[in-house]
Protein backbone atom coordinates (compact mmCIF):
# COMPACT_ATOMS: atom_id res chain seq x y z
CA UNK A 1 0.00 0.00 0.00
CA UNK A 2 1.38 3.55 -0.99
CA UNK A 3 1.73 6.27 1.46
CA UNK A 4 -0.91 8.20 0.11
CA UNK A 5 -3.14 4.71 0.50
CA UNK A 6 -2.29 4.92 4.06
CA UNK A 7 -2.83 8.48 4.53
CA UNK A 8 -6.30 8.64 2.41
CA UNK A 9 -7.49 4.86 5.08
CA UNK A 10 -5.79 6.48 8.46
CA UNK A 11 -8.07 9.68 7.57
CA UNK A 12 -11.33 7.57 7.09
CA UNK A 13 -10.91 6.28 9.78
CA UNK A 14 -10.91 9.23 11.61
CA UNK A 15 -13.38 10.40 9.81
CA UNK A 16 -15.73 7.76 10.85
CA UNK A 17 -14.96 7.71 14.74
CA UNK A 18 -16.02 11.13 15.11
CA UNK A 19 -19.11 10.78 13.15
CA UNK A 20 -19.66 7.96 15.70
CA UNK A 21 -18.53 10.20 18.87
CA UNK A 22 -21.30 9.78 21.59
CA UNK A 23 -23.76 7.55 19.69
CA UNK A 24 -24.89 4.36 21.20
CA UNK A 25 -23.34 1.25 19.70
CA UNK A 26 -24.67 -1.41 18.17
CA UNK A 27 -22.94 -4.85 17.46
CA UNK A 28 -22.95 -7.32 14.97
CA UNK A 29 -22.47 -10.96 15.94
CA UNK A 30 -21.52 -13.15 12.30
CA UNK A 31 -21.91 -16.61 12.89
CA UNK A 32 -19.93 -18.59 9.74
CA UNK A 33 -22.37 -19.22 6.50
CA UNK A 34 -25.58 -16.62 7.46
CA UNK A 35 -24.83 -13.95 5.05
CA UNK A 36 -23.13 -11.69 7.81
CA UNK A 37 -20.19 -11.15 5.26
CA UNK A 38 -22.83 -9.42 2.83
CA UNK A 39 -24.33 -8.00 5.90
CA UNK A 40 -20.77 -6.29 7.10
CA UNK A 41 -19.54 -5.35 3.30
CA UNK A 42 -22.94 -3.43 3.06
CA UNK A 43 -23.39 -1.55 6.65
CA UNK A 44 -19.00 -0.50 6.73
CA UNK A 45 -19.20 2.34 4.40
CA UNK A 46 -22.06 3.97 6.88
CA UNK A 47 -21.30 2.50 9.44
CA UNK A 48 -21.31 5.63 11.88
CA UNK A 49 -23.76 8.02 10.03
CA UNK A 50 -27.52 6.81 11.34
CA UNK A 51 -29.02 6.00 14.75
CA UNK A 52 -26.00 4.03 15.96
CA UNK A 53 -22.52 3.35 15.60
CA UNK A 54 -21.82 0.18 14.42
CA UNK A 55 -19.25 -2.28 15.63
CA UNK A 56 -19.24 -4.67 12.69
CA UNK A 57 -17.09 -8.07 14.37
CA UNK A 58 -15.99 -11.32 13.11
CA UNK A 59 -16.62 -14.77 13.66
CA UNK A 60 -14.61 -14.89 17.18
CA UNK A 61 -16.88 -12.03 19.06
CA UNK A 62 -19.46 -13.05 21.26
CA UNK A 63 -22.27 -12.03 22.84
CA UNK A 64 -20.90 -12.28 26.65
CA UNK A 65 -18.40 -9.52 24.98
CA UNK A 66 -21.04 -7.43 24.43
CA UNK A 67 -22.03 -4.58 27.78
CA UNK A 68 -25.21 -4.51 29.03
CA UNK A 69 -27.33 -1.97 27.19
CA UNK A 70 -25.69 -1.84 23.90
CA UNK A 71 -27.62 -3.40 21.32
CA UNK A 72 -27.01 -6.24 19.08
CA UNK A 73 -28.05 -7.93 16.20
CA UNK A 74 -27.30 -11.17 13.75
CA UNK A 75 -28.07 -13.14 10.68
CA UNK A 76 -29.39 -17.05 11.03
CA UNK A 77 -29.93 -19.92 8.75
CA UNK A 78 -31.33 -23.23 9.00
CA UNK A 79 -28.95 -25.40 10.64
CA UNK A 80 -28.63 -28.10 6.82
CA UNK A 81 -28.25 -25.69 4.48
CA UNK A 82 -25.61 -23.97 7.03
CA UNK A 83 -23.70 -27.59 7.11
CA UNK A 84 -23.95 -27.88 3.17
CA UNK A 85 -22.72 -24.25 2.90
CA UNK A 86 -19.41 -24.48 5.34
CA UNK A 87 -18.96 -28.34 3.86
CA UNK A 88 -18.38 -26.67 0.02
CA UNK A 89 -16.76 -23.55 1.43
CA UNK A 90 -14.23 -25.51 3.63
CA UNK A 91 -13.59 -28.01 0.64
CA UNK A 92 -12.82 -25.63 -1.63
CA UNK A 93 -10.16 -23.98 1.19
CA UNK A 94 -12.52 -20.65 0.91
CA UNK A 95 -12.77 -17.97 3.70
CA UNK A 96 -13.13 -14.29 2.70
CA UNK A 97 -9.43 -14.17 1.10
CA UNK A 98 -10.50 -16.64 -1.01
CA UNK A 99 -7.54 -19.34 0.42
CA UNK A 100 -7.60 -20.78 4.23
CA UNK A 101 -5.36 -23.78 4.51
CA UNK A 102 -7.30 -26.71 5.64
CA UNK A 103 -6.45 -28.04 9.51
CA UNK A 104 -4.94 -31.96 9.19
CA UNK A 105 -8.61 -32.93 10.65
CA UNK A 106 -10.02 -30.87 7.30
CA UNK A 107 -7.38 -32.48 5.15
CA UNK A 108 -8.57 -36.16 6.74
CA UNK A 109 -12.06 -34.89 6.32
CA UNK A 110 -12.15 -34.01 2.96
CA UNK A 111 -9.73 -37.04 2.07
CA UNK A 112 -12.74 -39.70 3.49
CA UNK A 113 -15.99 -37.32 2.14
CA UNK A 114 -16.05 -36.04 -1.02
CA UNK A 115 -19.86 -34.39 -1.15
CA UNK A 116 -21.90 -32.86 2.22
CA UNK A 117 -24.27 -36.15 1.71
CA UNK A 118 -21.11 -38.62 2.49
CA UNK A 119 -20.45 -37.45 5.47
CA UNK A 120 -24.12 -36.43 6.63
CA UNK A 121 -25.25 -40.00 5.94
CA UNK A 122 -22.61 -41.40 8.18
CA UNK A 123 -22.68 -39.77 10.95
CA UNK A 124 -23.44 -41.47 14.07
CA UNK A 125 -21.81 -44.43 12.36
CA UNK A 126 -18.97 -43.72 11.45
CA UNK A 127 -15.94 -42.24 13.94
CA UNK A 128 -14.46 -40.37 10.85
CA UNK A 129 -17.41 -38.79 10.19
CA UNK A 130 -17.83 -37.37 13.89
CA UNK A 131 -14.30 -36.20 13.57
CA UNK A 132 -15.09 -34.36 10.24
CA UNK A 133 -18.44 -32.97 12.20
CA UNK A 134 -16.19 -31.87 14.66
CA UNK A 135 -13.34 -30.42 12.78
CA UNK A 136 -14.56 -28.66 10.01
CA UNK A 137 -14.49 -25.15 10.21
CA UNK A 138 -18.41 -23.60 10.56
CA UNK A 139 -19.74 -27.15 10.35
CA UNK A 140 -18.07 -27.75 13.34
CA UNK A 141 -20.00 -24.34 14.91
CA UNK A 142 -23.09 -23.81 16.55
CA UNK A 143 -25.16 -20.99 17.57
CA UNK A 144 -24.17 -21.56 20.90
CA UNK A 145 -20.32 -20.65 20.51
CA UNK A 146 -21.92 -17.20 19.77
CA UNK A 147 -24.89 -16.61 22.04
CA UNK A 148 -24.50 -19.19 24.54
CA UNK A 149 -27.63 -21.35 26.20
CA UNK A 150 -31.11 -19.77 24.24
CA UNK A 151 -31.80 -18.56 27.68
CA UNK A 152 -28.53 -16.51 27.85
CA UNK A 153 -30.30 -15.03 24.15
CA UNK A 154 -33.34 -14.54 26.35
CA UNK A 155 -31.75 -12.88 28.87
CA UNK A 156 -30.25 -10.09 26.82
CA UNK A 157 -33.78 -9.26 24.83
CA UNK A 158 -33.91 -6.03 25.49
CA UNK A 159 -30.52 -5.14 24.08
CA UNK A 160 -31.54 -7.21 20.90
CA UNK A 161 -32.16 -4.81 18.12
CA UNK A 162 -32.71 -7.88 14.86
CA UNK A 163 -32.29 -11.19 13.94
CA UNK A 164 -32.08 -11.18 10.19
CA UNK A 165 -32.90 -14.74 8.38
CA UNK A 166 -30.55 -15.71 5.88
CA UNK A 167 -33.81 -16.96 3.63
CA UNK A 168 -35.18 -14.25 3.91
CA UNK A 169 -32.23 -11.61 3.99
CA UNK A 170 -32.96 -9.16 1.59
CA UNK A 171 -36.20 -8.17 3.25
CA UNK A 172 -34.72 -8.70 6.56
CA UNK A 173 -32.00 -5.65 6.08
CA UNK A 174 -34.46 -3.22 4.64
CA UNK A 175 -36.27 -4.03 8.17
CA UNK A 176 -32.30 -3.55 9.83
CA UNK A 177 -32.06 -0.41 7.59
CA UNK A 178 -34.84 1.47 9.14
CA UNK A 179 -33.90 -0.10 12.97
CA UNK A 180 -30.58 1.86 12.07
CA UNK A 181 -32.10 5.45 10.38
CA UNK A 182 -30.19 3.85 7.38
CA UNK A 183 -33.02 3.69 4.82
CA UNK A 184 -32.00 3.90 1.31
CA UNK A 185 -28.16 4.13 2.53
CA UNK A 186 -26.79 0.48 2.04
CA UNK A 187 -27.33 -1.94 -0.17
CA UNK A 188 -26.93 -5.62 0.01
CA UNK A 189 -24.02 -7.09 -2.78
CA UNK A 190 -23.47 -9.76 -4.91
CA UNK A 191 -22.13 -12.54 -3.22
CA UNK A 192 -18.37 -12.86 -4.36
CA UNK A 193 -15.73 -15.07 -3.60
CA UNK A 194 -15.43 -17.80 -1.19
CA UNK A 195 -19.13 -16.67 0.04
CA UNK A 196 -20.46 -17.81 -3.56
CA UNK A 197 -22.03 -21.33 -3.53
CA UNK A 198 -19.78 -23.68 -5.80
CA UNK A 199 -21.13 -24.38 -9.13
CA UNK A 200 -21.41 -28.37 -9.89
CA UNK A 201 -21.68 -29.56 -6.48
CA UNK A 202 -24.12 -32.05 -4.88
CA UNK A 203 -26.17 -30.57 -2.84
CA UNK A 204 -28.77 -33.25 -2.50
CA UNK A 205 -29.61 -34.80 0.71
CA UNK A 206 -31.18 -38.23 1.49
CA UNK A 207 -33.73 -38.34 3.56
CA UNK A 208 -31.22 -40.44 6.43
CA UNK A 209 -28.59 -37.44 5.84
CA UNK A 210 -31.34 -34.96 6.90
CA UNK A 211 -32.96 -37.14 9.69
CA UNK A 212 -28.24 -37.63 10.43
CA UNK A 213 -28.68 -33.91 10.90
CA UNK A 214 -31.51 -32.87 12.37
CA UNK A 215 -30.14 -35.24 15.47
CA UNK A 216 -26.74 -33.68 15.25
CA UNK A 217 -28.15 -30.13 15.07
CA UNK A 218 -31.25 -30.21 17.59
CA UNK A 219 -29.67 -27.75 20.04
CA UNK A 220 -29.80 -25.24 16.87
CA UNK A 221 -33.03 -25.96 15.95
CA UNK A 222 -33.98 -25.56 19.85
CA UNK A 223 -32.48 -22.09 19.42
CA UNK A 224 -33.81 -21.24 16.64
CA UNK A 225 -37.17 -21.45 17.78
CA UNK A 226 -35.99 -19.02 20.61
CA UNK A 227 -34.91 -16.66 17.80
CA UNK A 228 -38.89 -16.75 16.29
CA UNK A 229 -40.41 -16.21 19.28
CA UNK A 230 -38.31 -13.08 20.45
CA UNK A 231 -38.42 -12.08 16.86
CA UNK A 232 -42.07 -11.44 16.94
CA UNK A 233 -41.62 -8.60 19.42
CA UNK A 234 -38.96 -7.13 17.80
Amino acid sequence: MSLDAQARQTLGRFRHAYRGRGKPRAHFLHPGKTGGTAVKSALRPVATTGTYRLDLHGHQFVLAQVRAGEKFFFATRDPIARFVSAFYSRQRRGDATGDHAWTPVEAAAFQEFHTANDLAERIARDPRADSAMRGVLHVRSSYSTWFGSPEDLVGRQDDLLLILRQEHLDADFDRLLHKLGLEGRAVLPEEQGAHRGSPGVDRDLSAQAIENLRAWYADDYRFLEVCKSLSADL
